[in-house]
């Protein structure tokens, strides 16, 4: 490999955070989340790591807001601007749904799909086909099993749940790494 070659690969770009990314991570797509109350929390990821097969489950319970944002400036000044004046809100856990060969408890917010919709408008031309579709805000606490097995759990969840509301308190930016992710930086609301 020449000189030119190996600096090439070692050139480093600022993130919005003021730290350096390699050009490796800047190739990995940026996950975005929301960050919920603990006790909400800790209520999915107690199904999730119940009900997701173990040797999948890399992550927490979480709710995905764009699933392949790139590792680029403004995506960071935008959430940190747009995180800076909104205020929490409430979500509601409506219900459990099946997502084919799995399992989600169903959120319902209208503050969210419009929060989403305005971060898809200011993304748009950066979004994946998948992330420029209308959201459909769920948590999965169940995947990749055969559909019998979502079924089941499906009818045994659906006979005790209730619904119940938590706050949204800001926006977890994650970079995926083929399989776990890697945290990257928080975004609180006001």
């Amino acid at each position: 490999m020449g000189q030119q070659e190996a600096f090439s690969g070692m050139v480093n770009l600022l993130n919005g955070n003021d730290s350096i990314v390699t050009r490796q991570e800047a190739s990995q797509p940026l996950i975005l989340t929301l960050d919920i109350e603990t006790e909400a929390h800790n209520y999915f990821d107690d199904l999730r790591k119940a009900y997701f097969p173990p040797e999948r489950n890399f992550i927490d319970a979480h709710l995905t807001l764009f699933h392949a944002l790139p590792d680029n400036p403004f995506v960071y000044d935008f959430l940190c601007i747009i995180s800076k004046s909104q205020p929490t809100f409430s979500l509601n856990a409506s219900g459990i749904v099946s997502i084919g060969n799995g399992t989600a408890i169903k959120i319902e917010a209208p503050i969210l799909k419009a929060f989403h919709a305005q971060l898809q408008v200011k993304f748009y031309d950066l979004l994946t086909p998948q992330d420029r579709q209308k959201i459909w805000p769920h948590i999965t606490v169940q995947n990749k099993v055969e559909a019998g097995q979502a079924k089941a759990l499906q009818k045994v969840l659906s006979q005790d749940f209730v619904s119940f509301s938590f706050t949204a308190r800001g926006l977890k930016l994650w970079r995926y790494c083929g399989g776990p992710w890697e945290f990257v930086r928080y975004f609180a609301f006001q």
